[in-house]
């Protein structure tokens, strides 16, 4: 067995990327919201016939190592706030400001939670009055509460919540019907930060249901193919692990940290020391940062503007992508943060979508063609989103329709540029990577609305989060809090982490002598590395000292052939693309180059269309690009 198959599930499209030793082999497949593993199988059967010139699922899999599987569906649930309703019980003692400390926070208790909450009085070991738990249960799930979290305050919150966890099992037992889960915030994480540790808890109780229901049906759906490794669940800590082993919450943003982990390599592999990123999706832009040399990461991770208790990669996640909605409002139009996902889809499709889209907008204006759309598998109808832009967009404003379409395409890329810029200060040697179906078409605007002069488009920039996993391993990792300065109750305390994470270890079937041990502490933001074998334990452990244990097992990543200059190849032309223009509403007539059809060492100048099986980008007047040896392409603008 020596294939590795990355799959990134999206809000409209879910990406294939096989890696079969230097050999990549990537699709695409609508993804299907109302039932998931459809579209899972659907891509997986699309790559056994792009790899055998057929269709054979049972080859495929036969000669598959691993599964690697991220899903964006946990980040488009928490962008457009759709999910569970929560309940939050705490003690009296804890401060419900804590939980309302800024405004996205406010924000998001209303949505996930409003009022059902409730505080009760709670013993110092967690003995709470019978009558009272009874009341506060039926009135939460009364209420409306489908789930409910419980999180107390103190240095004994976990001891506490586990007394309290006794008494709901034994008032209301599991085996009813209508049983309401209950989930405890210290279980979870063993934060300091009351108010940090319970959000982690909402988030992730809001997340669970889909997630659990989803990933477990598709590894399911898998044993008849006696696939002799579990499908992994590739994490947004950057390591993979099977469904079991996984928490819900660490799916959040796994789709997007795959795109990181291949901007690292990216970025080291060409020398660019600052790049940020940003990936058009069907749903979301997502963007992050490269500098010195790692990927931006935040200690304490931000979910939605909400303080995570997990580290997380600094990615932040706006509404504007391929399938976002246009409005025009008040003599102007705005996008998103809602879209009509891959069902129905934008007008274009014929699947029923009544809202307009950019996907429509750039239909209209060329820069789409209906014959080779989607690898030419997907027949679009131009009819149907014209109709649409006129009535949603053109008319609203007062003007016609190829007006209405530039400025779609403008307040798009005014979106973009705007996220962009507030996530991160600006720099003149910056260079802006753009990958997702949607981010080349979006790549040379960009970058001249943020005053850049340098564009890296990957040749894989269609699924290159997807094929950013292959740059992953295994891994699990477990934390405690330290008990003291005492040697031998840490070393107690690292026998047992490190127990745990090789049996986590041991069950994705990684013996322990194929595993790298990691271990470091961490106070507040202070990170230390220690010896896994021999530690030299701090000597002033104030009881907010977490010790981290991580088991790695490395897999075979994706391989980058070396920089080396390479001998100009003019560009194969295959034709022209007629594209709207703004001003004179006719067509002008463009040089379309084929990615496919290129060599490494094509250099060319815009105005020209350059475009992908499933990428299309505009090469603006003013641009120069060149193909590397890995097929990627470096554009760079000419000096003003």
């Amino acid at each position: 067995m020596s294939k590795l198959i990355n799959i990134d599930n999206g809000g409209t499209l879910t990406d294939i990327c096989v890696i079969d030793g230097d050999r990549i082999v990537h699709t695409k497949t609508i993804t299907t919201p109302y039932d998931l593993s459809k579209c899972f199988i659907d891509g997986l059967k699309k790559a056994s016939q792009e790899l055998f010139g057929e269709e054979d699922l049972v080859a495929l899999l036969k000669d598959t190592a691993h599964i690697r599987y991220s899903t964006t569906q946990g980040t488009n649930a928490l962008v457009e706030k759709k999910g569970q309703r929560l309940g939050l019980i705490t003690d009296r003692a804890a401060d419900m400001q804590l939980f309302r400390r800024t405004p996205k926070e406010d924000e998001m208790f209303a949505a996930l939670v409003g009022e059902r909450f409730a505080q009760i009085d709670a013993d110092q070991d967690g003995s709470v009055d019978t009558v009272a738990i009874v009341e506060t249960v039926n009135r939460l799930t009364a209420d409306g509460a489908q789930r409910i979290v419980v999180s107390f305050s103190g240095e004994n919150c976990e001891e506490r919540e586990a007394r309290f966890g006794h008494e709901i099992l034994r008032l209301f037992p599991r085996h009813l019907l209508g049983a309401v889960p209950i989930l405890y915030a210290s279980s979870l994480s063993s934060d300091f930060d009351m108010g940090r540790r319970t959000w982690t808890a909402l988030n992730n109780a809001f997340l669970h249901p889909a997630m659990e229901r989803f990933l477990y049906h598709a590894e399911n759906l898998l044993r008849p193919y006696r696939m002799r490794q579990p499908l992994l669940i590739y994490r947004n800590d950057g390591f993979s692990g099977r469904v079991a082993k996984t928490t819900a919450l660490r799916t959040y943003s796994s789709g997007p940290r795959g795109g990181m982990e291949g901007a690292l390599a990216y970025a080291q592999h060409y020398g660019f020391r600052s790049l940020v990123s940003f990936d058009v999706g069907g749903t979301t832009t997502d963007i992050g940062l490269i500098e010195n040399g790692g990927i931006k990461s935040l200690d304490r991770g931000d979910i939605e503007g909400v303080a995570c208790s997990f580290p997380l990669c600094d990615i932040v996640s706006i509404g504007v992508g391929g399938g976002s909605i246009f409005r025009a409002k008040e003599g102007r139009i705005t996008v998103g943060p809602d879209s009509v996902g891959g069902a129905p889809g934008p007008a274009c499709f014929g699947l029923g979508g009544q809202q307009a889209t950019i996907t429509d907008a750039l239909l209209l204006m060329g820069l789409i063609d209906p014959a080779t759309y989607f690898g030419g598998k997907m027949k679009l109808d131009a009819a149907r989103a014209e109709a649409v832009i006129e009535e949603k967009i053109a008319t609203p404003l007062g003007i016609d329709v190829p007006a209405a379409v530039h400025a779609m395409y403008e307040a798009w890329i005014d979106a973009i540029a705007r996220g962009i810029e507030t996530f991160t200060k600006i720099t003149p040697d910056m260079v802006l990577m753009a990958f997702g179906g949607g981010g080349p078409m979006a790549a040379l605007a960009t970058a001249q609305a943020l005053g850049l002069s340098t564009v890296l488009v990957p040749r894989l920039a269609a699924v290159f989060s997807a094929s950013g996993i292959g740059f992953s391993d295994i891994a699990h990792t477990a934390d405690a809090r330290l008990p003291g300065a005492d040697p031998q109750a840490c070393q107690g305390v690292l026998d047992a982490l490190r127990e745990k994470v090789l049996r986590d270890m041991f069950s994705e079937g990684c013996e322990a002598d194929e595993c790298v041990l990691e271990v470091w502490t961490e106070q507040g933001e202070v990170r230390a590395a220690l010896n896994p074998v021999r530690p030299e334990w701090p000597s002033n452990v104030d009881g907010d000292v977490m010790l981290v244990v991580r088991a790695r097992k490395s897999l075979p990543h994706m391989h980058l052939p070396a920089v080396v200059d390479l001998s100009s190849i003019h560009p194969k032309e295959v034709g022209v693309r007629r594209l709207l223009d703004k001003r004179s509403r006719t067509h002008e007539s463009l040089p379309l180059v084929r990615v496919e059809d290129q060599q490494p060492g094509t250099r060319g100048v815009g105005p020209a269309v350059m475009e992908e099986a499933f990428w299309t980008c505009p090469v603006l007047p003013g641009w120069r690009y060149e193909f590397t040896a890995n097929g990627d392409i470096v554009f760079r603008r000419e000096a003003i």
